[in-house]
C-alpha cells in the first residue's frame, strides 16, 4: 500500500509497467494510467512480488519522533519543576503560589493551540521536513528563556514558545510518517508517535527526581531537540510534497529510498501523481465539512479527542509530584512519578506492538474501561482519606500509584496513540489538512482547559469527587466506542472514507490546477 497526504489508495496497473522509466513521457503516462484505473483499480497491493524495505522507514521514524520526545519533555517538565518553584522560598524572585503553578503548567496548551494551524500553513509552504526543522530555533528558544527566567513572566514566555512547538510537532510529524509509510508497518509507525512522547516525559521526570535545579533540567531539554534537528536535516522529504510541488524526479528517488533500491515504485508513483492531481482539482472549504461522508468522521475525530482530555490524563500528568503529596503516601514522590512515566513508557510500546493486530476500536474500548476502574478506586482512597486520614495513609498507601499505574497503562494502550492515528485515516484527502488542523486545535484547546481547571476542580469538587468526575466521563466515552467508532485496522484508507459515503476518486487526465493550497 502507499500514502499520499496520509491517504491510501488501492493500487492498479499491469506488471509490466514496473520495467518502465520512473518518470514517462505525460501522454503515455496519462493513457496508461486510465487504462489501469479502468481495468484493475481494485489491486491492494502495488508492489507485486516485492515487500517493501523497512529499515529505512523504521530509521526516519525514529528521527521524526525525536520531536515527539521533545514535546514528552515539555509536557513532563511542570511536574518535578512546578513541585520545586512551589517549594522556592517565598523571597526568592521566580516563587509560584498554586494559582500560578496552575497557569505555568497549562499555558503550553495555548502556545501548542496556535502551532497546531502555524503548522497546517508551515506544510504546504515549507514541506513536511521543513516544518520541522523551522520549529527548532523557537524550541530553543523556549527553553533558553526558562532557563535564564528572572520572574514568572519569563517562565510564561519560555512555556507558550515550547506549546507552540509542540503544536507544530504533533501536527507535521505524525503528516510526515503518514506519507512515506506503508500499510504494513502504518500502525506500528504511527503509534511511535506516542510511544516517542511518552519517552519525553520520562525523561522529564527522571531528571527531575535527581537534578536539584529547574533550571538546569530545562537546560538539559534542549539535547533532544538538537538531536532532532541533526537528524531531520539528513532526513528526505516526503514524496507525495515533493509530487505536489512538482518536483517528480526527487518525488522518485525519496520513494525508492523509502521503498529500498530493489523495490519496484512505478505503480506507486502514479497513483500518488494521480492523488496529487485530484486534490490540486478539488478546493475543500469549511462549507465541506457540513457534507455528511466528512461530518460523521469529523465528529467522530472531534469526540476523540474530547474523551483523550477529559480522561483527567494531562492534568494528572502535569501534577504527579503535587499529587503524590497529597496522597501522603511512604513512597517518595519523585520515584512514584518516574514508576508511573515507565508503566506508560512500557504500555505504548505494547500498543505499538498491538494496534495492527488487535485493532483500533477493540483497544479504545480496553482502554476507557480500565481508565473508569482505575480512577474509582483512585477516588476512593481520597474519600476514606476524609473520613480517616491516618488509617488510608497506613492501610491504602500504596492505592494512589497502583491506581494511577493502571490508569497510564489502559490510557497509553488505547487513548493515548489512537486518536491521533485515526485522524489521519479518517479523512477523506481533500479535507484532510483542513479538518486534521481543526481537530488538532480542539485538542490542545481541551488541554489547556482540563490542566487549568485541574486544581481549582479539586478545590470544589475535592480529590474523590474530581477523579470520580472523569471516571463518569470515561464510562460515556465507553459506551461511544462500542456504538459509534468504526474499525479501520488492515482497511485502506479510501475503503475507510468510503464507508462514510465518500465518492470514490476520479482519475481525470490531462487537467492540473497548479494553485497552491
Amino acid at each position: 500500500m502507499s500514502e499520499s497526504d496520509g491517504e491510501w489508495s488501492p493500487w492498479g496497473g499491469e506488471e509490466e509497467e514496473l520495467e518502465q522509466p520512473l518518470i514517462r513521457d505525460p501522454k503515455t503516462h496519462s493513457q496508461q494510467r486510465s487504462e489501469a484505473a479502468m481495468g484493475d483499480a481494485v489491486l491492494t497491493s502495488p508492489l507485486v512480488g516485492s515487500r517493501p524495505a523497512r529499515a529505512p522507514q523504521y530509521f526516519t521514524a525514529l528521527s521524526a519522533t525525536l520531536g515527539a520526545f521533545a514535546m514528552g519533555t515539555v509536557l513532563g517538565y511542570s511536574s518535578p519543576a512546578g513541585a520545586q518553584l512551589i517549594n522556592n522560598p517565598t523571597h526568592d524572585f521566580v516563587h509560584l503560589d498554586k494559582s500560578q503553578n496552575s497557569l505555568f503548567s497549562s499555558i503550553m496548551n495555548v502556545g501548542a493551540l496556535v502551532g497546531g494551524p502555524v503548522g497546517g500553513l508551515c506544510l504546504n509552504k515549507l514541506g513536511r521536513r521543513g516544518t520541522m526543522l523551522a520549529s527548532v530555533v523557537p524550541f530553543i528558544s523556549g527553553w533558553l528563556i526558562i532557563t535564564f527566567a528572572q520572574n514568572f513572566a519569563m517562565l510564561l514566555v519560555g512555556r507558550v514558545l515550547t506549546g507552540l512547538c509542540c503544536g507544530i510537532t504533533s501536527l507535521s510529524v505524525p503528516t510526515y510518517i503518514a506519507e512515506y509509510s506503508s500499510s504494513d508497518i502504518r500502525g506500528t509507525l504511527g503509534s511511535s508517535f506516542q510511544l516517542m512522547v511518552t519517552l519525553g516525559l520520562l525523561y522529564s521526570y527522571v531528571l527531575g527526581a535527581v537534578l536539584p535545579s529547574w533550571r538546569l533540567l530545562a537546560g538539559l531539554c534542549i539535547i533532544p531537540v538538537t538531536l532532532y534537528a541533526i537528524l531531520m536535516f539528513f532526513a528526505k522529504e516526503s514524496p507525495s510534497y515533493l509530487l505536489f510541488k512538482g518536483k517528480e524526479d526527487q518525488a522518485a528517488a525519496s520513494l525508492q529510498y523509502f521503498r529500498g533500491k530493489d523495490s519496484h515504485i512505478q505503480t506507486e508513483l502514479d497513483m500518488l501523481r494521480a492523488a496529487m492531481e485530484e486534490r490540486q482539482q478539488s478546493t475543500a472549504s469549511c462549507s465541506d465539512l457540513r457534507k455528511p461522508y466528512i461530518l460523521k468522521p469529523f465528529f467522530i475525530s472531534l469526540s476523540l479527542m474530547f474523551f483523550q482530555q477529559f480522561s483527567g490524563v494531562n492534568g494528572v500528568l502535569f501534577n504527579l509530584t503535587i499529587i503524590f503529596s497529597s496522597a501522603g503516601s511512604n513512597i517518595p514522590d519523585d520515584v512514584s512519578s518516574i514508576v508511573v512515566g515507565a508503566v506508560q513508557v512500557m504500555a505504548t510500546f505494547l500498543a505499538t506492538v498491538l494496534m495492527d493486530k488487535a485493532g483500533r476500536k477493540l483497544l479504545l474500548i480496553a482502554s476507557s474501561s480500565i481508565m473508569a476502574l482505575s480512577l474509582v478506586a483512585l477516588g476512593e482512597f481520597f474519600y476514606m482519606k476524609t473520613e480517616d486520614a491516618s488509617w488510608a495513609t497506613k492501610t491504602l498507601g500504596w492505592l494512589p500509584l497502583v491506581s494511577l499505574m493502571v490508569f497510564i497503562f489502559s490510557f497509553s494502550i488505547g487513548y493515548g496513540p489512537i486518536p491521533w492515528l485515526m485522524m489521519g485515516e479518517l479523512f477523506s484527502p481533500d479535507v484532510k489538512e483542513m479538518a486534521a488542523s481543526q481537530a488538532t486545535m480542539f485538542n490542545w484547546t481541551l488541554a489547556f482547559l482540563v490542566t487549568f481547571i485541574f486544581a481549582p476542580l479539586e478545590s470544589a469538587l475535592g480529590d474523590a469527587g474530581l477523579y470520580w468526575v472523569f471516571s463518569a466521563l470515561c464510562v460515556v466515552n465507553l459506551v461511544f466506542c462500542i456504538t459509534v467508532v468504526p474499525e479501520t485496522k488492515g482497511k485502506t484508507l479510501e475503503e475507510i472514507t468510503a464507508s462514510f459515503g465518500a465518492p470514490a476518486p476520479s482519475v481525470t487526465i490531462g487537467r492540473r490546477n497548479s494553485s497552491d493550497c
